[in-house]
């Protein structure tokens, strides 16, 4: 079982593990920094350096329960240690780019009590869609108002694991639909903004919302008749 370093430090950015078993899309690796992909955030790229030669990683997945990094140009034996590098700079906008999704989350939340369906990202843009049945050009402005003004309250953030059967007893995380979480699962992974918003998730976050920096709403869209859009845009 790969040691997934992000949950312990979404800041590290380098590390070195020994190459566990080698698959046809790729290697696993015992240990790894690289995300490698899930509920709306993309998989981490980098580089994997064995014996002095550094190789991209183009893509991490999981497969069977196995975090898989497909590497170009690589090959190597069971057994050998490498050093794995992130593409920091993207890495660093995806965790930025996460955050502000789920402070989005946490103003719709509050102001709407409105159940969020679904959302998306790429560095610095991202999308989420919730269950209201209307939404205006002032609302919307409002709501971008709101949302920058939690990034300058700079509120901490922390992620924790707690069973599922808790997870199920709190409320503020059944509105996140935490009922589809697969049964399989026996904890579950918290991610919670000091006073505006908790909900499970398993990706990676910055620290505190101050680092999210600018929050703009750039296009508002209906998605059906108790379904809406907000896309987000950060600065850089």
């Amino acid at each position: 079982m790969t040691d997934r370093l992000y949950y312990k430090d979404s800041y590290l950015k380098e590390f070195e593990g020994r190459i566990e078993q080698i698959c046809e899309n790729g290697v696993v690796i015992d240990r790894t920094s690289f995300y490698p992909g899930g509920g709306g955030q993309p998989s981490d790229r980098g580089y994997i350096t064995l014996r002095g030669v550094q190789y991209p990683v183009i893509n991490v997945s999981t497969i069977n329960g196995k975090i898989v990094h497909e590497i170009i140009g690589f090959s190597s034996s069971i057994g050998e240690y490498v050093t794995g590098l992130l593409d920091w700079e993207r890495r660093y906008q995806l965790m930025r780019t996460h955050t502000a999704l789920h402070i989005v989350c946490g103003v719709i939340w509050r102001e709407f009590k409105a159940h969020v369906t679904g959302s998306n990202m790429k560095p610095l843009e991202g999308r989420i869609d919730f269950e209201l049945e209307s939404i205006s050009s002032s609302v919307v402005d409002h709501i971008e108002e709101l949302i920058n003004n939690e990034v300058k309250a700079s509120r901490g953030i922390n992620a924790r694991f707690i069973p599922r059967d808790e997870a199920f007893k709190n409320p503020e995380l059944v509105r996140t639909k935490i009922n589809l979480l697969p049964e399989g699962i026996t904890e579950v992974r918290i991610v919670e903004i000091d006073g505006l918003d908790v909900q499970a998730d398993g990706g990676t976050h910055v620290s505190n919302t101050n680092e999210v920096g600018s929050l703009k709403i750039v296009a508002h869209e209906s998605k059906g008749k108790i379904n809406k859009r907000l896309r987000i845009a950060l600065g850089d």
